[in-house]
């Protein structure tokens, strides 16, 4: 006895649940990349792309600072309990976001010719009226990293 067809589960994107209203950690990533990237801008950073994506990873923000190319893993945690914002940016984050720049620079050859840094921007309260942030420059190397 056969009966309908199994059909897959239709894959919807975070924003298109609900009423068509971003999921509650979709807009607290967002306003935390915002956030940053104006927090950055206000530092001197020239803030080149946001949310670069390739098969390899993601790439929050890609800013120019100088003579260096920083590309930023934003981070933003409602709550401190697992070691904070910072402290989720693992190995295997680590190796994809690794993995991403070396596709952006193949990509981008204006790029590569600039030293490239890893940092970790940690937003506290994005979506508040005064947000907080501590950012850590050079957070990892790529070295250790097989591109």
């Amino acid at each position: 006895m056969a009966g309908p067809p199994i059909r897959p589960p239709v894959k919807r994107r975070l924003e298109d649940r609900g009423r068509g209203r971003p999921a509650p950690h979709v807009r607290l990533g967002r306003a935390a990349e915002e956030a940053a990237a104006r927090f950055l801008q206000t530092q001197g950073a020239q803030v080149l792309l946001r949310n670069y994506r390739c098969r390899c990873g993601e790439l929050d923000i890609v800013a120019r600072c100088g003579e260096e190319l920083a590309l930023v893993e934003v981070r933003s945690r409602s709550s401190e309990a697992f070691g904070g914002a910072a402290a989720s940016v693992d190995a295997a984050k680590r190796r994809r976001l690794a993995r991403a720049a070396a596709r952006l620079l193949q990509e981008r050859p204006d790029l590569a010719r600039l030293r490239v840094r890893f940092d970790v921007m940690a937003v506290k309260d994005p979506l508040g009226r005064a947000p907080r942030f501590e950012w850590i420059k050079h957070a990892f190397s790529c070295a250790a990293h097989r591109l």
